[in-house]
């Protein structure tokens, strides 16, 4: 047993997956609110979290020159600033799942002082499509769909927009 602490990797519950993180000083700017592009950093903490809960080793499939994912598209809102110090929770559904690709939906939540989640921060939509080393959209490995299987929402909340049936 080692003493030293091993990173969070969220954890999975239902069909959802949660990822705590903490805004901190390198994550803000001047005035102590969180620079946007950090929401998408993250996101993606989040997914690749998510991945490696589902068992799913994208390290591997990459030096075999399997593939890996890559966002084909994304569409984010931004709702309400985070600060310096905020825990924030990323929310993460699979609202979506096709031969090459798959559709999730986040949310950046601040929890309160009682670690409940409170109002919602930033949501993404996207995309996320599995490509060949070459770039072409490549079928997900079977292994990889099973795993999503699992975590795929038959009834999602998020309510999908126009640009969401691709």
């Amino acid at each position: 047993m080692t003493i030293f602490p091993q990173p969070s990797g969220g954890r999975i519950a239902g069909t959802r997956h949660f990822f705590a993180v903490r805004a901190y000083y390198e994550d803000t700017d001047l005035s102590g609110v969180v620079y946007h592009a950090n929401y998408l950093r993250w996101f993606e903490r989040a997914r690749s979290d998510l991945l490696r809960l589902l068992g799913i080793d994208q390290r591997a499939a990459v030096e075999a020159g399997e593939g890996a994912y890559a966002v084909a598209d994304l569409a984010i809102r931004y709702l309400r600033p985070a600060r310096l110090d905020d825990d924030v929770l990323i929310v993460t559904e699979c609202t979506r799942m096709r031969a090459a690709s798959c559709r999730m939906h986040q949310r950046a939540l601040r929890l309160t002082r009682a670690g409940a989640e409170g109002e919602v921060l930033s949501e993404a939509s996207l995309r996320i499509g599995f490509v060949a080393p070459g770039g072409q959209p490549r079928r997900q490995p079977s292994g990889w769909r099973a795993a999503f299987q699992t975590f795929l929402d038959p009834e999602p909340s998020v309510t999908a927009s126009p640009e969401s049936s691709a």
